[in-house]
């Protein structure tokens, strides 16, 4: 791989990107809340849990996918995976998240130098999830899917162990410790995404489905999801 499609998917990766995913936490501060994630071993034990069930058989195949349809000029196929997000978010929070992360990643786009001015406006038009936007990020960087998949899973792992240290609470320890346990597991993500077909790729993760519904009405909270 190039330096520079390195360099930019680090830079897709980095939770520096204003995007908003810092003010998302998808459940685990609900899960907190109802006691299910109390300590160190549990809040690593829910990540890993849903890195293998919901992110690995859901996100992870839609942006691998994607990732092709971008660079055949698939717009058809584009806009059937879009769909498939959006239909497949089982809460409204969870549906607003993608949203709001995939404008915020197109909106980045247009003062960058990695996508089209048409290529953006195409998804613009779609009500753009975050999966097909990062997908339309990385297809332009020249790097190889399963390096851009890599990069997406750690981007959602940094993420997820910082509002774990907020929402748990957890030190600054604990929470390379958590973070080190995912990256192992991540490239066994991967490799199951790139094994996923259109038949067998499913978003069923109900426990989340649940937890994402009360948390919308959750009394006191500081993460948006």
């Amino acid at each position: 791989m190039r330096d520079s499609s390195l360099m930019q998917l680090m830079w897709l990766a980095s939770p520096a990107l204003p995007i908003g995913g810092f003010s998302y936490s998808e459940c685990l501060e609900a899960a907190v809340e109802h006691g299910l994630v109390t300590t160190e071993a549990q809040a690593l034990r829910w990540l890993v849990d849903q890195l293998h069930l919901s992110l690995a058989r859901s996100e992870l195949p839609v942006v691998a996918q994607a990732i092709a349809a971008w660079q055949e000029r698939d717009m058809e196929r584009v806009a059937a995976l879009n769909q498939w997000v959006l239909k497949t978010r089982e809460s409204s929070e969870l549906r607003a998240q993608s949203e709001q992360m995939g404008k915020s990643l197109l909106e980045w786009l247009k003062n960058h130098t990695t996508a089209s001015a048409e290529d953006i406006g195409v998804l613009a038009g779609q009500q753009p999830t975050y999966p097909v936007a990062f997908a339309l990020a990385a297809s332009a960087t020249g790097a190889p899917v399963r390096e851009c998949l890599l990069a997406f899973a750690f981007g959602w792992a940094e993420n997820l162990m910082q509002a774990a240290i907020k929402a748990v609470p957890l030190g600054q320890s604990a929470g390379q410790r958590i973070l080190s346990a995912l990256a192992t597991d991540i490239p066994v993500a991967v490799d199951h995404a790139l094994a996923t077909t259109e038949e067998t790729r499913q978003a069923f993760a109900p426990m989340l489905a649940i937890l994402s519904s009360q948390h919308e009405i959750q009394y006191s909270r500081i993460f948006r999801s």
